[in-house]
């Protein structure tokens, strides 16, 4: 069984840091897309970021040169660092995967395409 579990949400303030862990399991096949998104109250859900097996990232407009994606293949373990933080960026978080070649984004990911999905961490940034 796949699973994946989010960590390191909290609550900052505007300008600061977290780093967001996702740690994936039960995952067999060799190449992956890897996705993280986030949905504030009465919004949809949005990509944030993304990587593949390849190392090649992706970042939704909102989000470049503050978030960086990142992963430690080893310990299969994908990150979010989070800088520069404004009070839009709260909301909670989701991990995600797919078996894919690659991602191919251009910007942010498409969560309809992830099957497997974490249970989400919440992240607030009070201005």
């Amino acid at each position: 069984e796949v699973q994946l579990v989010e960590s390191g949400g909290g609550s900052v303030q505007a300008g600061g840091s977290l780093l967001l862990s996702c740690t994936v399991s039960g995952y067999t096949y060799s190449n992956y897309c890897m996705g993280w998104f986030r949905q504030a109250p009465g919004k949809e859900r949005e990509g944030v970021a993304s990587i593949d097996s390849e190392v090649t990232a992706s970042y939704a407009d909102s989000v470049k040169v503050r978030f960086t994606i990142s992963q430690d293949n080893a310990k299969n373990i994908r990150y979010l660092q989070m800088n520069s933080l404004k009070p839009e960026d709260t909301a909670v978080y989701y991990c995600a995967q797919d078996p894919a070649d690659a991602c191919g984004y251009p910007s942010d990911p498409d969560p309809a395409e992830f099957g497997y999905w974490g249970q989400g961490t919440q992240v607030t940034v009070s201005s």
